[in-house]
């Protein structure tokens, strides 16, 4: 993986795509946010990840996994 993010991921109205585990996902990104301080690389990406913890979809659960691949 050369980048944390997908390259041409835009943010997908998600409504077409089934819901996730919150308390999974919010797990996964708040692990991902204490990365951020030694990866200052995955910010942007986490960043962009936290914006949907309220309702995280299947594309939302699959964008973060792939920040772990990268890892």
């Amino acid at each position: 993986m050369s980048t944390p993010m997908i390259t041409n991921w835009k943010k997908l109205h998600a409504s077409d795509f089934e819901l996730v585990d919150p308390t999974l996902y919010k797990q996964l990104i708040g692990s991902l946010m204490y990365l951020v301080n030694t990866r200052p690389d995955i910010c942007f990406a986490v960043n962009t990840m936290s914006q949907f913890l309220c309702e995280p979809r299947k594309v939302h659960w699959v964008a973060a996994k792939h920040i772990l691949r990268y890892l």
